[in-house]
């Protein structure tokens, strides 16, 4: 049974920093991409980051510079630093896994974590 859990949701003032962290099982780590999605109170979801198994990582422009996706293979476990936050990245964040080893925008992600909660007081 595949799961994503995710942790490390909270709130924190602006310029300030969290760290989500997302626990895989149920598949072959390894051969999937893992990305970060969000979704703001009525906004569609959006694409944050994604890294593949190599590290190599992408991000969207609107965090760049300001957010850090990394993997443990060994551990199952895909992370997202977030420093300089502002109250625009107040939002439910999501881990999501895709079979494919190399991502490309737009890609369809196959399984995904329940979300947790980030907010950004200003």
């Amino acid at each position: 049974q595949v799961q994503l859990v995710e942790s490390g949701g909270g709130l924190v003032q602006a310029g300030g920093s969290l760290r989500l962290s997302c626990a895989a099982s149920g598949f072959t780590f390894s051969r999937y991409v893992m990305g970060w999605f969000r979704q703001a109170p009525g906004k569609e979801r959006e694409f944050v980051a994604a890294i593949e198994y190599s590290g190599r990582t992408y991000y969207a422009g609107s965090v760049k510079g300001r957010f850090t996706i990394s993997r443990d293979n060994t551990k199952n476990t895909v992370s997202l630093q977030m420093t300089s936050l502002n109250p625009e990245d107040t939002a439910v964040y999501y881990c999501a896994a895709d079979r494919s080893n190399i991502y490309y925008f737009g890609a369809v992600f196959d399984y995904w974590g329940q979300g947790t909660q980030a907010t950004v007081s200003s």
